[in-house]
């Protein structure tokens, strides 16, 4: 018997308003996406590829059509069970990097594993081993004041990794950082995917961090208007 994708979308539309006002952000998208991919989703800005993400990562519901994940039906969930694939299944990174201020990285690292109610020895193992995974051994302790823009995004990526999910949700993960960082954090995400096999979802309009995927997903007017394969991906210098 056949091995039910990772992720599909079936005939997923999402409208948003109502009568003439009704704005259809995603209209009747097909998609499926296997394990251990690096998809880019781009788009203009109205395209649907940030209605697209949100859907994927359980922020929002489709208006009709299917998302499937591992073969079951989303769009059946009530909030509880939306609640339990994101916190169990669906690491988040944002371009804002939604740091708590005033608190230790190790802290922010563990906060994931605070509401799976997990013990506060083995929360605080778990994330020091995030930790050194993104290169940030030794600053476990500082503040987020204390930390430059792309080492706030790494403890970002570690609070996303550390409760092993099978999917990584990038959303414009380097749009605050310069171009050095930008390179150093897509070679740590692209290393993720690559070496851990974590499936990564990347919401991006920059050409040159979309390259890193190996797969691009362009959106336009609410439709997926091209599905292409990146052969050389991670191959290029920013």
């Amino acid at each position: 018997m056949a091995t039910a994708p990772l992720i599909e979308f079936r005939q997923v539309t999402k409208l948003y308003g109502s009568g003439e006002a009704t704005i259809r952000a995603l209209d009747r998208v097909d998609l499926v996406i296997e394990k251990h991919e690096f998809v880019a989703i781009m788009g203009p800005s109205g395209s649907g590829k940030s209605t697209a993400m949100n859907i994927l990562g359980c922020l929002d519901v489709p208006s009709s059509g299917q998302y499937l994940f591992q073969g079951i039906d989303t769009t059946a969930f009530d909030r509880g069970q939306h609640t339990l694939l994101r916190r169990y299944m669906l690491g988040f990174v944002f371009q804002g990097f939604n740091l708590l201020a005033r608190t230790s990285a190790i802290e922010n690292v563990e906060l994931p594993l605070v509401y799976r109610g997990m013990e506060a020895r083995e929360r605080r193992r778990l994330a020091q081993i995030a930790l050194e995974q993104v290169g940030l051994a030794g600053r476990e302790h500082h503040t987020t004041q204390e930390l430059s823009g792309g080492q706030q995004q790494r403890v970002a990526i570690a609070r996303a990794i550390v409760t092993s999910p099978a999917v990584l949700l990038a959303d414009e993960p380097t749009g605050n950082l310069d171009t050095k960082t930008s390179r150093e954090i897509m070679e740590l995400i692209t290393g993720l995917n690559r070496e851990h096999g974590i499936t990564v979802i990347m919401v991006t309009h920059e050409e040159d961090i979309a390259a890193y995927a190996g797969r691009h997903l362009r959106f336009v007017d609410g439709r997926l208007d091209h599905d292409s394969t990146n052969s050389g991906a991670a191959t290029h210098v920013l």
